[in-house]
């Protein structure tokens, strides 16, 4: 796909950039403040309770949220930010361009007068549609019509680059369907989750009953609903066998997969999707299909209409009147979460504008927080620590030369993007109006989904981001070996251009690091340079590999979250591996700064070393409080640690930190040495 000019911003938005940056109402970042420190919790003790505990005895988690920490404030900063430039766009009430809309997804978020005054009526058509389904036939059409919108809730369905030729993008399938965060909520047998259970048996019957349901009819469509959805889970892989690469590659042939599905035709399925029927797509989960398959003769009509009609309303709640929204709202954020109020309107419609536009969105929020100088420093420190993970690999007492080879090739392909695009993205005909705000949600998921569908066939485009630049993350993407840190966390603590080298490196540098190791973690190293889903190792490398991840298995097995809740070692096993080797790459990084910096190599601030202040910014980044329900529900389907034990789980393996703390052997922090883990 040949690569769009950028695009040229729009005179409305132009102005908008005019305005001063904001100041006294953006909240401040957190920063690595001595002042914080609690000298009763010594660091070789708890790194996490040395740096964080004051703060966070001090700082409960808002109301309107379930976390509150690094990660929080920052997004806090970046959606103040927004509101400025969407409310301006709103103002504005430009005709076209991207201001246009900004401008109208915002106003007609916002306009809670309109949206109840409309109540169901935006989504009655939709409901009249599935109150008039009558066979199985009926049902695989409806399903057909609602996935060419993009509304298709039962599967996933979309393009991504070929696993075995990643310059390449074809169709994936893949198991969903389920309301609840993971199977296990549907099919073990624990206290907690059977209480979610029957409150999402009364959510669904609540939901029916705004709808217009009487309510004996919503509560037996609700028992249909749910039995509907364990089926699905029953069939579906848990959280921890989704995180092989393999189970989400299934090529197969059109005819084959529908020998798999003899009641669903995929060529017609591709077909209303306006995707040529391909020779080969990939149907992943293909027990999720078959049980699918069965459903759609087995399950009697009716029972699929009460699934259909939920998940419509369901899907539309937190778009329509506040009945509607405060009820999606007591499930999946009371309940589930343990979030106690809804954020305020104008956070909810910024949300939902950046997961559909957010890069529209990013191109005002860049032009007003990230210079160009920022970008310039942001890429010194990712060569700095390409530099540091080269000779880490060069030096592996582990690994044989033939497999180095082939790591130290994957190292050289690495793709490193910083700040925002190069490239924007073109919204040309996209249509959104003044007139409903569930209108303006539907035309823009559509969009993406035929943006997203568009890509079938064709080469990769290496250009674009999956993240927009306000969002405070990161990531790694294996099938492109490439690196993207997106504007909004190159701030404190992360980043400053102002602080000292451990500051940065402690902070961003470790960040930098975490992600390049994704690409040697226990998934990406199943990918080559090339992004090609492929085993570069020798069979004894690979296990000595699996030997040492599987010592950080068990140490983060071992820790103890709440009521006696356990972190899952084997779900967080990538994440925790990137934490380790990107923490140790970039204390290799920070040495060879300071080799370089006399000025550093003695220098204390507030009488603290570098290599102290390093691990003490480590320590920072994961400053985070939880709710109760938050934390449990992570613990089931987050692929990271809870924030306490990443702080503590990289350092106490790393001799570097006891040598900085004087640590001794019997100090908590200091695992024993044969329980230590060093991979990379």
């Amino acid at each position: 796909m040949l690569l769009r000019p950028r695009r040229v911003l729009s005179a409305a938005l132009l102005s908008a950039l005019s305005l001063p940056v904001l100041g006294s109402d953006l909240i401040a970042p957190i920063k690595l403040d001595t002042a914080d420190l609690n000298a009763d919790a010594p660091a070789c003790d708890d790194l996490n309770a040395f740096v964080n505990s004051r703060w966070l005895a001090n700082n409960p988690v808002p109301s309107d949220r379930t976390t509150w920490g690094t990660f929080e404030t920052l997004a806090e900063r970046s959606l103040t930010l927004q509101r400025q430039i969407a409310e301006q766009a709103a103002a504005a009430n430009a005709s076209a361009g991207v201001d246009k809309l900004i401008g109208d997804f915002y106003a007609t978020g916002l306009d809670d007068t309109a949206i109840n005054a409309q109540g169901v009526a935006p989504l009655q058509p939709v409901l009249d549609r599935i109150a008039a389904l009558d066979s199985p036939q009926a049902i695989t059409t409806w399903l057909r019509e609602a996935y060419a919108k993009g509304q298709g809730a039962l599967f996933g369905f979309g393009g991504e680059a070929d696993f075995k030729n990643s310059s390449m993008t074809i169709a994936y399938t893949s198991q969903g369907g389920m309301s609840l965060p993971e199977k296990g909520y549907y099919t073990l047998e624990r206290e907690d989750y059977a209480k979610i259970r029957e409150a999402f048996k009364a959510h669904v019957q609540k939901t029916l009953e705004l709808s217009g349901v009487d309510a004996a009819s919503a509560a037996e469509q609700a028992q249909w609903v749910f039995d509907f959805e364990k089926r699905l889970a029953d069939a579906s892989l848990s959280r921890v066998e989704m995180r092989n690469p393999a189970v989400f590659y299934n090529p197969v042939s059109v005819a084959d997969a529908e020998k798999l599905t003899p009641n669903f035709s995929w060529s017609e399925f591709f077909k209303a999707q306006g995707v040529a029927v391909p020779e080969m797509f990939s149907l992943a989960q293909p027990r999720f299909f078959e049980a699918l398959n069965a459903m759609l003769v087995e399950v009697p009509v009716a029972h699929w209409q009460a699934y259909l009609r939920f998940h419509a309303i369901d899907g539309a709640a937190p778009y329509l009147g506040d009945a509607f929204a405060e009820q999606n709202f007591n499930f999946y954020g009371k309940t589930l979460r343990g979030q106690q109020e809804q954020q305020p309107r104008w956070k909810r419609v910024l949300n939902e504008l950046n997961g559909q536009m957010g890069e529209a969105l990013g191109q005002a929020y860049v032009a007003r927080t990230f210079p160009p100088e920022a970008k310039a420093q942001a890429l010194e420190l990712v060569n700095h620590l390409s530099a540091a993970l080269k000779t880490r690999i060069e030096q592996l007492d582990w690994m044989s030369d033939a497999t180095k080879l082939k790591a130290l090739e994957k190292w050289a392909s690495f793709t490193p993007k910083i700040g925002y695009p190069d490239v924007w993205r073109d919204w040309s005909g996209l249509q959104t109006t003044r007139n409903s705000y569930l209108d303006n949600v539907l035309a823009l998921i559509a969009f993406n989904y035929r943006y997203n569908l568009d890509k079938i066939g064709k080469p990769v485009d290496k250009s674009t981001w999956e993240m927009s630049p306000q969002t405070v993350n990161a990531y790694y993407n294996p099938l492109r070996n490439e690196i993207v840190f997106p504007a909004a966390i190159l701030q404190p603590p992360f980043f400053d251009p102002g602080a000292d080298p451990a500051v940065n490196y402690g902070g961003i540098g470790a960040v930098i690091g975490h992600e390049m190791i994704h690409g040697y973690d226990d998934q990406g190293s199943k990918f080559d340079a090339q992004g090609n889903f492929s085993n570069w190792w020798t069979d004894e490398d690979r296990k000595g590999f699996e030997a040492r991840t599987d010592k950080l298995v068990t140490q983060f097995s071992s820790y103890v979250a709440i009521d006696g809740l356990k972190v899952k070692g084997d779900l967080t096993l990538g994440e925790n591996i990137a934490d380790l080797g990107g923490l140790s790459v970039a204390f290799d990084a920070m040495n060879r700064y300071l080799s370089e910096h006399d000025e550093w190599k003695t220098r204390k601030i507030d009488g603290y070393d570098q290599a102290q202040r390093f691990f003490m910014n480590w320590a920072t980044v994961w400053r985070r409080n939880f709710k109760d329900e938050e934390l449990k529900l992570r613990l089931d389907t987050d692929s990271h640690a809870p924030a306490g034990f990443r702080a503590i789980g990289a350092p106490s393996n790393m001799g570097s930190f006891a040598a900085a703390f004087n640590c001794s052997v019997k100090d908590k922090m200091v695992r024993p040495a044969e329980v230590q883990v060093a991979i990379w």
